[in-house]
């Protein structure tokens, strides 16, 4: 038995914790963070697992190999989600020395002089979207004009796939993200038919290879190593998810938190003085889901903070609680882009830090700039209550976000 500070009726606390808005992370946080930083909780699954909630817990879980990504994708694992999977195939999924193959033979894919490349790309990108989202006049919906089909556009810019088959892949990669019953069942039959087309597109690249970042990747060996197929297309597969969802939801969820403070809006306005930060400031203030976190499973009993995580036991590191710790960030609570960027843990820490972060950041940065100096009148074009949101326990998205001008 182990010897967290339990609830207080001595269960496990249910988890994710209730939200009073999908841009905020949950009041339990702040709670825990003072009281017990290190806690157990009953996840979705059934299963037990420890969350730790203070930026430095957060950031000694992601750093300390003892706690295993590979480990928590085997059978027994405990999991989040009842019947979901984790790719043991997955870079995320690997702990050294496999995962520092795989990230040695990524990274000369994702350098910032090649990241930095794509900007003048994405500026266009962005230029062109928003012409569209102005000729079609107020109320425009900026999920359907920009946030879902700048990072599309970008991922097929990427991986190098012609523009005849955007549509069809942006529909597989929208599909696969579906939440319900009955669109998990298609989002089954998206995933295969995604990953046969990146499949048919690898060994189509290592006949003709262009300039793309597949084509990199297929080029690439180091000392004779070089990506197997099925690591190639695992971390295609893996690019859509982090590169397509995940900036898709922050750009929106972004564009609705500077709405809500349009004092902060009007920062963005005047140049580009504070795009930087105000980027740093949203990727730490809003979170990323509901459960802030990738499961890992200790190899030996570690203790936190007088606390023994046992060997086999699951573990969440909470970055959506450290980005609002106290310790690090003064008024964590307070919402403001021209506060000096911090050690946010939005894109991880250690060896899992995401390899595609710098992307990430150069898109936000274009989206939320152009369209302030574009739509300086910007405004919600219905009252924030009726906005529609896709949950679960991974994601909090929007459904659309209708503004006027």
């Amino acid at each position: 038995m182990t010897n967290a500070a339990p609830a207080s009726d001595g269960a496990p606390l249910p988890f994710p914790f209730p939200i009073v808005s999908s841009l905020d992370p949950s009041p339990e946080y702040a709670r825990l963070r003072a009281e017990q930083p290190v806690v157990r909780v009953r996840l979705p699954s059934g299963d037990l697992a420890w969350l730790v909630t203070r930026h430095e817990d957060v950031r000694f879980v992601f750093g300390d190999p003892r706690f295993s990504r590979a480990a928590a994708c085997a059978p027994d694992a405990p999991r989040l989600m009842p019947g979901v999977e984790a790719d043991p195939e997955s870079i995320v999924s690997k702990d050294a020395p496999a995962h520092t193959r795989l990230r040695r033979l990524v990274a000369p894919a994702f350098v910032p002089r090649r990241m930095e490349a794509y900007r003048d790309m994405i500026t266009n990108t962005v230029d062109r979207l928003l012409d569209g989202m102005e000729a079609a006049g107020p109320p425009a919906d900026i999920v359907a004009h920009l946030s879902s089909t700048l990072p599309m556009i970008t991922i097929c810019e990427l991986l190098g796939v012609s523009e005849e088959d955007h549509d069809r892949f942006r529909e597989w990669a929208t599909t696969m993200f579906g939440t319900t019953k009955e669109a998990m069942k298609k989002g089954i039959a998206a995933r295969k038919s995604l990953l046969s087309y990146l499949q048919t597109l690898i060994e189509h690249k290592r006949k003709e290879r262009g300039d793309d970042l597949l084509s990199v990747l297929i080029a690439y060996q180091e000392e004779g190593d070089r990506l197997s197929g099925k690591e190639l297309l695992s971390f295609a597969g893996g690019l859509i998810v982090a590169g397509y969802e995940t900036t898709s939801n922050r750009i929106a969820n972004a564009v609705l938190m500077l709405l809500r403070h349009p004092g902060q809006l009007a920062l963005l306005r005047d140049g580009d003085e504070h795009v930087e930060s105000a980027v740093e400031e949203l990727l730490r203030f809003i979170p990323g889901g509901a459960a802030g976190g990738l499961m890992r499973v200790a190899l030996e009993d570690v203790e936190i903070r007088g606390v023994t995580v046992h060997e086999g036991d699951g573990i969440i590191a909470v970055t959506n609680s450290a980005n609002r710790d106290d310790a690090v960030f003064p008024d964590p609570d307070r919402f403001d882009i021209t506060r000096k960027p911090g050690p946010h843990k939005t894109f991880g820490h250690g060896i899992h830090y995401c390899v595609g972060a710098q992307l990430a950041r150069i898109e936000l940065q274009q989206s939320l700039g152009q369209l302030a100096r574009r739509f300086p009148n910007l405004s919600l074009a219905v009252p924030e209550q009726e906005l529609k949101w896709r949950k679960n326990v991974v994601i909090h998205s929007l459904e659309s976000l209708p503004v006027k001008w």
